[in-house]
């Protein structure tokens, strides 16, 4: 009976450790909404996370694309003293890509919160 009290303890202290290292690994990542990140456009480096084929079918008016799938090998070119903005078709993508980015020692990571599928501003298309 006292070892199953121990095994809970030792998973509460482990989930409570996970949750902790991903509130850290996520401070200086701001939530934008789509009012926020739509400001400063022109002034970021504004990275579509989603594969190429979705990016073409239609995209934030000035993304550069770089599907998560080639991040990590892409990663470096982006440039550390310009803030990032970053983008997926739903947000939880950018936030993988964030915390690779703040790893590499960025500071302005930003990622626009629900992704792509809730923007209601101008989208760029292959066919437009």
């Amino acid at each position: 009976m006292e070892s199953w009290i121990i095994a809970l303890i030792i998973l509460a202290v482990v989930i409570i450790a996970l949750v902790i290292n991903a509130f850290l690994s996520m401070r200086g990542v701001n939530m934008l909404t789509e009012t926020e990140f739509n400001q400063d456009l022109r002034k970021v480096q504004l990275i579509d996370l989603r594969e190429k084929d979705n990016f073409e079918h239609g995209h934030i008016l000035g993304a550069r694309n770089i599907p998560i799938s080639t991040f990590q090998m892409k990663k470096g070119g982006i440039r550390k003293d310009k803030p990032v903005y970053l983008y997926d078709q739903n947000g939880r993508t950018a936030l993988r890509a964030a915390r690779m980015l703040k790893k590499d020692g960025h500071k302005d990571i930003n990622v626009l919160k629900q992704g792509i599928s809730k923007w209601t501003g101008k989208i760029k298309s292959k066919n437009r």
